[in-house]
């Protein structure tokens, strides 16, 4: 294609090097924002032609064409173009042979630079709405989950050792706390870039009577974006999106890691489903936690991400610059992967086996009970910090002998305080341990049943 040939061309007397436009096109990726491209191109002919710049035909023909390319290319008919550059100059060029002169005139008033930042907001944002239909398909997953093993004993740990009793269900509840974070997060995001950059042309504004006000309501925007110069180089919205993004991938990776350890046979707490593992090509016995394994993994991928974008916008000057191209592959990267991920374990977490039995007996190891006897000893006067020094040492006994501290007879326990009595069994047994803890947020399986309700109620309104 000869330089005078291009849609930029006129003021080129050489034709662009094959070298470069292999180098510098865009559209083998950003092809994926033709939805939002010809919408936004929709919209604003729409106003060109409400203000007077366009005539109603032409408006009647660019919004028919576009239309009709739409069709096109999501029946697989349309035809893209490394020379025409980006999703943007390839609709333009088809439409402008589809309709004739009246596709040159879509253009006016609007810049490439305004018309990319306005594609990849809307981008966004549709992006967003389904991962928020993902986030709380896991989160009910995780809700059913949490009330089948409301009950169910397990250890909970810190520093990966064995701390107090905890259920299973509030395990699964504290998992959908991260998950609701994630979702105000990207609820957030959304509003935020929720706002028309189309009307700052390339960085200067235009000398059409546009109206973008008409423009951010026929998009659904809350309202057009202030500043010209700072609109066509503004991609925070991008980087707080993969932000967001890197945090869901980091929650959904720690969960790996914990289903990961606890379907190996040490721990034995859960079965995955056959269809979301895969096994050995040489041992036959084994059944590997792939589909967690690989979000571990992908996370990296993610996070890599946002770091691209963030090394990508911190050299550069105001207004726009072509290194923003380079925004779109790690950002639908980002897109891709998350979704994925969230899709995969929105499946999987209902289908979750719990091993109850193995996940209590680990429970009753590791003196779990133990901060349970030092509170008990508080109850009847004890301090705290003498407290916590008798049941060190009745631990230590214990473990001597090679059993829990449950497992002592009274005048055994009574060798370590007089003010242990009978009672200390109702406070040292792994069910009275957690009915102990009993307040709001708390561990109880009467806690983490209400925890439920208070959450189903929430999603109903």
């Amino acid at each position: 294609m000869s330089a005078n040939q291009k849609l930029w061309g006129g003021r080129f007397v050489e034709s662009t090097s094959a070298l470069v436009e292999k180098f510098s096109e865009s559209v083998s990726f950003d092809a994926r924002l033709y939805r939002q491209d010809i919408a936004g191109s929709k919209a604003h002919a729409r106003m060109l032609g409400k203000v007077g710049v366009l005539s109603a035909t032409d408006v009647d023909k660019i919004v028919a064409g576009l239309d009709a390319i739409l069709a096109e290319i999501e029946a697989g008919r349309f035809e893209w173009s490394e020379k025409l550059e980006d999703v943007h100059m390839n609709i333009e060029a088809r439409l402008t042979e589809a309709i004739g002169d009246a596709g040159k005139r879509l253009h006016t008033g609007r810049s490439r630079n305004d018309q990319v930042a306005t594609d990849l907001r809307l981008y966004v944002r549709d992006v967003i709405d389904e991962l928020l239909q993902l986030i709380d398909r896991v989160g009910d997953g995780l809700l059913d989950l949490a009330e089948r093993e409301a009950d169910s004993v397990m250890p909970g740990f810190t520093h990966l050792q064995i701390a107090q009793p905890v259920t299973f269900g509030h395990h699964m509840l504290a998992w959908r706390e991260q998950m609701l974070r994630d979702r105000a997060r990207l609820v957030d995001c959304r509003k935020r870039m929720n706002l028309l950059p189309l009307g700052a042309a390339a960085l200067a504004g235009t000398v059409y009577p546009i109206d973008r006000h008409d423009v951010a309501e026929q998009l659904g925007f809350d309202g057009v974006t202030e500043n010209s110069l700072d609109t066509v180089s503004d991609r925070d919205f991008a980087l707080e999106f993969c932000s967001a993004a890197s945090l869901i991938l980091v929650h959904l990776s720690r969960w790996s890691e914990e289903l990961i350890l606890w379907s190996t046979p040490m721990f034995a707490f859960v079965d995955l489903p056959d269809r979301f593992c895969t096994g050995s090509s040489i041992m036959p016995q084994k059944k590997n936690p792939d589909v967690p394994e690989l979000v571990r993994g992908k996370t990296g991928r993610v996070i890599g991400n946002l770091n691209a974008l963030l090394v990508l916008m911190k050299g550069q000057p105001l207004a726009y610059n072509r290194d923003n191209q380079e925004d779109k592959p790690p950002l639908f990267d980002t897109v891709d992967t998350v979704t994925n991920c969230l899709a995969v374990y929105a499946d999987m977490i209902p289908a979750i086996k719990v091993r109850r039995d193995n996940c209590r007996s680990a429970a009753a190891k590791g003196f779990s009970t133990a901060t349970d006897l030092a509170d008990y000893l508080v109850g009847k006067g004890l301090p705290f910090r003498d407290a916590h020094h008798v049941v060190g040492s009745t631990v230590a006994y214990a473990q001597d002998k090679g059993c829990d501290i449950a497992e002592l007879s009274l005048g055994e326990l009574r060798r370590f305080s007089p003010l242990i009595g009978e009672d200390v069994y109702e406070r040292i047994t792994l069910e009275g341990s957690l009915a102990a803890r009993n307040h709001y947020g708390a561990t109880s399986p009467a806690q983490v049943r209400a925890a439920i309700a208070r959450a189903r109620s929430a999603r109903k309104e």
